[in-house]
């Protein structure tokens, strides 16, 4: 019988992989398996070991990752010294008496907790955890509710500092300096089609969400004190990216050590909260690194498939324009980001699309947002939906159904940023364009 040529192990090893991952295994564990098995049948089993020794080796030990743990500790310090629940309070007062006004609130705040945190998931449990009860309290239907906090939580993702952000700069050799400059503009457009569609909603049904109660001008004052922490984290890290003063490391590490100081002086973190960051900031990061390093074992066996290098050659070969192209590629990204993880998605489909899209002729800083942006619809969308299964744990007796109906008016706004941002680039290349 004679040996099957090597894309055709590749296909075998695709299909290996979704069969092994809808069956509930860990998505890294299932990557550095399935690319240790067909690297090892491709080439011989010794040099699988090898290469994925040397892999796990260089992932575990790379400098330029070890910005994630920092900006993940950096949010789980903000979590447990309070920030977040600071952020509601100033966004309430200034804007509790809109329609819709605590949900507008929500959002607000839990863009200004994603500039801290990095994290989708963390950003949509901690929002909830401080919301839910206040909407509820407020008589909020609970649709429109959990569907702010799941829709808001995405932004996680997009507002830098970004987890998704860091690994597709490290993945495709791009500066991530650059790729969080091109997630703010992003970032904001989105803050505000999301508000937008919330004032929206609630004067088209003004029962799911009564005004709160108009803040005096003392109390908006007052409230501003829990915006200022946040406001000099942001700059601080951004501002030093921005003109150089940082390295993506640094600015970490000067996130982490200043969310810590601030934490210390306003008295905000006990020695249990401190302890129990350190331990979310680990398991967070011990989890990514394994997807991650998985995910590198699994691209070297794609490598020698040759498949990524012939779906370029095949993609291009289309009469077609390049936007429709980049269209079938975006409808890629928007399926499979309602069956597989956000970050599981970038790993396993970069190495396929990113040559493509060089080849194309778009800017890779371009395509890094709009693929977050993409996956960003993944967290809210059934059947995977991982922020919507975050909101519902914290959510007590709220039905998934529920929450999946919450977030379509939101999931909608999403769908206009991203479409926006096609024919309008310069969105995301602005600010990179203006770094040193």
């Amino acid at each position: 019988m004679d040996a099957m040529s090597p894309t055709t192990v590749g296909i075998l090893g695709l299909a290996a992989l979704f069969v092994l991952i809808f069956s509930r295994m860990p998505v890294g564990f299932v990557m550095a398996l399935v690319g240790l098995v067909g690297f090892g049948n491709l080439v011989s089993f010794g040099a699988a070991v090898n290469m994925m020794a040397k892999d796990l080796f260089d992932v575990f030990g790379s400098y330029n990752l070890t910005v994630m743990p920092l900006f993940i500790l950096m949010g789980q310090i903000a979590f447990h010294a309070g920030i977040s629940t600071r952020l509601f309070n100033v966004a309430y007062r200034f804007m509790g008496h809109w329609p819709g006004g605590m949900a507008i609130a929500t959002i607000g705040a839990c863009a200004g907790f994603s500039a801290i945190c990095g994290s989708t998931n963390a950003t949509a449990a901690t929002m909830a955890a401080v919301t839910l009860p206040e909407m509820k309290k407020y008589g909020y239907h609970d649709k429109l509710a959990t569907g702010v906090v799941a829709a808001g939580g995405s932004l996680g993702i997009l507002v830098p500092p970004s987890v998704i952000f860091i690994i597709y700069g490290v993945m495709t050799e791009q500066s991530i300096g650059k790729l969080f400059m091109a997630g703010i503009l992003p970032g904001v457009l989105l803050t505000g089609l999301f508000i937008l569609t919330v004032v929206i909603w609630s004067r088209l049904q003004p029962g799911l969400a009564p005004r709160g109660e108009r803040a005096t001008f003392r109390e908006k004052i007052a409230s501003l004190s829990g915006l200022v922490e946040t406001l000099i984290l942001f700059l601080m890290v951004m501002g030093g990216l921005f003109f150089g003063l940082f390295t993506p490391t640094e600015a970490g590490a000067a996130g982490a050590f200043g969310t810590l100081l601030i934490a210390l002086i306003r008295r905000n973190i006990s020695r249990a909260g401190f302890v129990q960051a350190l331990f979310e900031t680990t398991r967070i990061s011990c989890m990514i690194l394994v997807i991650v390093a998985g995910a590198t074992i699994f691209g070297h066996f794609l490598a020698i498939t040759r498949i990524p290098f012939n779906i370029a050659a095949w993609v291009t070969g289309f009469d077609l324009p390049p936007y429709a192209i980049m269209g079938l590629i975006i409808l890629v990204y928007l399926v499979g980001g309602c069956f597989i993880d956000a970050l599981a998605l970038i790993m396993l489909t970069v190495p396929i699309f990113y040559p493509v899209v060089t080849t194309l002729g778009y800017d890779p800083l371009w395509f890094g947002v709009v693929i977050v942006m993409v996956t960003q619809i993944g967290v809210i969308t059934p059947p995977v939906g991982v922020n919507v299964y975050v909101v519902s744990s914290v959510a007590d007796g709220v039905p998934l159904e529920t929450i999946f109906k919450g977030v379509l008016p939101l999931l909608a706004a999403l769908l206009v940023a991203t479409l926006l941002l096609i024919p309008f680039p310069q969105m995301a290349l602005f600010l990179p364009g203006l770094m040193r």
